[in-house]
């Protein structure tokens, strides 16, 4: 019989709990990123693992037999998303999720202080995170690098979604902070789900299959503990709300990418999203990530 080694990220917390966990993942963060590089918006060890990935190239045995059915659609669907392979619609879906990534944390890098201006250990935390999604969006570049697709650019949503995402970040916290922790939830759902894509349509191709799983691998391990960081903003009024705002969260963001529903069981990825606990993950992601205190058992 298997304990279970972690309780839900739902758990409730003490403001006492909180407090000590800002501090003891201030500590994780200082050398899991390794030094702030702010006018770069990044962080030097995970500057050296891109480094390591560019400098060791994987690339597909049988190159994408159309990418311009690619280009067609990786900003927004032309096609019916039904007629392309499972290898296209995976690709654009990949872009179309860290699109929405990179638009967020390009509005709320203007707003959060500098590491110069940040008086509070909760503020130096929003930093480096924000340094951390810019990582990721290179991680993701290289996800397509490895497939073949150079000509990719990071095109700014429509208007009126970008305002959103810039006026976002400005809300008070007790408006911001359940959303943000839901968004972080639903960012680790779907890359779990996404590992588990690349077996089945990567099949043919296991040396981009370990590369785009490696690439993957150190975007989950940062979102994991992103979790357990915007999960510590929130109290127990909140994490009720944040528990039940995971299916409309989940349901109108997907919906905004016509790819997810061809290639994921979405009322899974709500059911994974509301009874996430950290079990699931595995001890090797655990142990380079950071979980709350008051999240083990």
């Amino acid at each position: 019989m298997t304990f279970a080694k972690y309780r839900s990220i739902f758990t409730p917390s003490t403001k006492q709990q909180r407090i000590e966990n800002f501090e003891n993942y201030w500590e994780f963060t200082q050398q899991h990123g390794g030094e702030l590089l702010e006018n770069d918006r990044d962080l030097a060890i995970k500057r050296d693992k891109l480094a390591y990935f560019k400098n060791n190239p994987v690339k597909l045995r049988k190159p994408l037999a159309d990418p311009d059915a690619f280009y067609r659609n990786y900003v927004e669907m032309k096609d019916k998303p039904e007629s392309l392979d499972r290898m296209t619609l995976m690709l654009t879906g990949i872009y179309k999720f860290a699109r929405h990534e990179w638009v967020g944390i390009k509005g709320a890098w203007d707003v959060v202080p500098d590491m110069a201006n940040s008086h509070h250990i909760e503020d130096k935390i929003s930093r480096v995170h924000l340094a951390e999604e810019f990582c990721h969006v290179r991680l993701f570049d290289e996800m397509l690098l490895t497939c073949g697709l150079d000509k990719v650019e990071w095109v700014p949503l429509s208007p009126w979604k970008e305002k959103v995402y810039e006026q976002f970040p400005k809300f008070p916290g007790f408006l911001m902070d359940t959303p943000a922790f839901v968004t972080e939830l639903m960012g680790v759902t779907f890359y779990c789900h996404l590992y588990r894509l690349f077996d089945e349509v990567l099949a043919d191709e296991p040396e981009v299959c370990e590369r785009l799983k490696a690439l993957l691998d150190e975007i989950t391990i940062d979102e994991i503990a992103h979790v357990g960081q915007r999960r510590n903003f929130i109290g127990d009024l909140g994490i009720k709300i944040s528990q039940w705002l995971v299916k409309p969260f989940y349901t109108l963001f997907f919906d905004d990418i016509p790819e997810v529903k061809h290639l994921f069981d979405v009322p899974k990825m709500i059911k994974d999203g509301e009874t996430f606990d950290f079990n699931s993950i595995p001890e090797d992601m655990i142990a380079r990530s950071w979980v709350p205190s008051y999240c083990k058992v």
